[in-house]
């Protein structure tokens, strides 16, 4: 089995949500041999399921991911290169490239294009592999980019790397001793800054999209629902503590 595709799976079985199903089901199925643990397991998924669904529980535990690194204003230094990492998209020619790119490809995108607005001396890197679509996503972001009104002269590709950690080994020979700014999600940020780092990349950090916003604005009502996109929020949160936990096992060995 390929490792990459094997690593997602685990991944997927770990997160939050995955857990709280799989402890409904097991209630489901001791309901008649042993109900007192079929009970348990019940409370057990139901208490975990509304926990990681409420906004001030994933806000918190998504806030200490997110501001570890500000929004990008500006470098005083001139910027030799944008490196705009994947992330993913589906290709359908109904549709426009824009449209095409996931959420967070766009995000990612549309922050790379304001940083190169205030640094036009800068060129972009977009990143990242196929994996099961006919086109690298660092290719269908270059299109995105194309399209949004950008110099075909100021984009490179780096269609190969399938995550972050093969982005930074790939693209660290290229942009190593140079001004770099580095642009990803704001809780995907601190994963891959330390990945750059530990290929020698001292970039600049542009956070894009934090879940995160207003949160010391006053709430109201519908604040305290729970809801989908907390659900979301705190799935994203849990992935990226443990891809940060896997990144630092690893520096052990």
């Amino acid at each position: 089995m390929d490792l990459f595709f094997l690593k997602k799976v685990v991944t997927a079985m770990i997160m939050p949500l995955s857990v709280a199903l799989l402890l409904l089901l097991v209630a489901l199925i001791l309901f008649r041999k042993k109900p007192a643990m079929s009970f348990k397991c019940l409370i057990a998924g139901f208490i975990l399921l509304l926990t990681i669904s409420l906004s001030p529980i994933s806000d918190r535990i998504m806030r200490p991911i997110e501001t570890q690194y500000s929004a990008f204003t500006h470098s005083k230094a001139p910027v030799d290169y944008i490196i705009i990492l994947g992330c993913g998209h589906r290709t359908d020619n109904t549709m426009p490239i824009t449209s095409q790119l996931k959420a967070c490809s766009l995000e990612r995108l549309i922050e790379g294009i304001r940083i190169l607005n205030i640094h036009p001396e800068a060129t972009l890197i977009t990143s990242g592999a196929a994996h099961d679509d006919v086109v690298a996503n660092a290719e269908k972001v270059k299109q995105a980019a194309l399209l949004l009104g950008v110099n075909n002269s100021k984009i490179l590709v780096e269609p190969f790397a399938k995550d972050t950690e093969e982005e930074a080994e790939l693209i660290a020979p290229r942009v190593k001793g140079k001004n770099v700014v580095l642009v990803t999600n704001a809780d995907h940020m601190p994963r891959a800054m330390s990945y750059f780092n530990q290929q020698g990349v001292n970039a600049i950090a542009a956070p894009a999209s934090p879940w995160v916003k207003g949160f010391h604005d006053e709430k109201g009502w519908g604040y305290y629902v729970p809801n989908t996109k907390s659900l979301a929020q705190t799935t994203r949160a849990w992935y990226e503590y443990v891809g940060q936990l896997v990144q630092w096992l690893k520096t052990l060995f």
